[in-house]
């Protein structure tokens, strides 16, 4: 399995600790100073990225759309931002110390993300999974890949990722993903993230999470999902495009520490007894004691042995060594047997 480097800062793998995008959607409801607060916020709750979407009226929806739903491209192109604006987004995320990405949703964006805001990934969304030759468009500029696979089947998945190997591209990160906002827990089928584990050994899994609160985070990190991603919010009560569902800064600085927890609790497979635990097996287990007062000389018996706590003297599977062995001086029952009190058996 591959760790995928993102950017200077992090390093992305299965079950490391996870790598936490912050959605911002449309939540800034277009203001580019609202925009920086949740950049500030996100990066002071320990967020890794503040990903943003790169859309334009004429990049999201076609016209026909458009002629029969005319009030969507004013509301599209109030929520967008223009380049500039973007790279402006870009510098202030650099400068507060956060990574920057968007979704694009044309050739140009992609190439504009890339070439001019040095995005350290590009984040693919789920509408996408079926559309090729956008795919290896992203895939050719060997940048690392967040793909998100909502509403697809495990063939088209398994297409989409073929089309981005195609391009020569292996620096791809799946996120498990349920689009429907918000969705409820019962679709959520978080075992998908371990069967994309399963499915796709060569690459980073993560989790995509559109549910309230913060528990299928917590148990995708379990799973050992990478990624973590979030729609953020400074304000939930503000009408807007996916803002009700999504997280405020509060709950998102609870369920980055819980996930972290959950990442830490998880530890690794290799077993490892700690010292802490080693110095418990002195008062925890435990020892073989005598099951009855015995005199020097006495050939010790299976009968004479018992074992009970503390675990300072023989070990209780030192037994079989000690049957035959002989008494080098009296003893009183139930007393912790020790090297002093008997010799090599007879």
């Amino acid at each position: 399995m591959k760790r995928i480097k993102i950017g200077d800062t992090y390093e992305i793998e299965n079950y490391g600790k996870p790598y936490y995008i912050a959605e911002m959607n449309s939540s800034h409801n277009g203001s580019l100073e609202v925009a920086k607060e949740m950049i500030n916020q996100a990066k002071e709750i320990g967020c890794s990225c503040a990903k943003f979407q790169s859309w334009t009226p004429n990049t999201l929806y076609s016209q026909s759309y458009y002629k029969e739903n005319p009030i969507s491209k004013r509301i599209v192109q109030k929520f967008s931002f223009s380049k500039e604006q973007l790279k402006e987004i870009a510098r202030y995320c650099n400068e507060v110390g956060i990574d920057f990405t968007a979704t694009p949703y044309s050739e140009e964006e992609v190439d504009f993300l890339v070439e001019e805001c040095k995005v350290p990934f590009i984040k693919i969304a789920s509408m996408e999974i079926n559309n090729y030759p956008f795919l290896q468009y992203i895939g050719k500029k060997n940048i690392p890949i967040v793909l998100a696979t909502g509403m697809a089947d495990i063939d088209e998945i398994r297409k989409a990722v073929s089309s981005i190997e195609q391009t020569g591209n292996q620096k791809l990160c799946i996120l498990h993903c349920v689009s429907v906002y918000p969705a409820p827990i019962e679709m959520i089928n978080l075992r998908n993230v371990s069967m994309l584990q399963r499915e796709f050994p060569d690459y980073v899994i993560g989790y995509s999470d559109h549910t309230i609160g913060s528990e299928a985070a917590m148990a995708a990190v379990a799973l050992g999902a990478g990624v973590i991603e979030k729609h953020f919010t400074l304000d939930k009560t503000k009408i807007g495009m996916d803002n009700q569902m999504a997280t405020e800064p509060n709950e998102m600085k609870e369920m980055i520490a819980e996930c972290n927890r959950v990442y830490t609790i998880m530890g690794a497979e290799t077993r490892i007894v700690s010292d802490l635990e080693l110095e418990q097996r002195k008062k925890m287990r435990r020892s073989i004691v005598t099951a009855n007062a015995m005199q020097e000389g006495h050939v010790i018996t299976a009968q004479d042995l018992k074992a009970k706590r503390p675990g300072t003297g023989f070990p209780p599977e030192y037994a079989e060594k000690l049957i035959g062995c002989v008494m080098k001086h009296d003893i009183e029952e139930d007393m912790i047997l020790k090297q002093e009190d008997v010799i090599s058996q007879a």
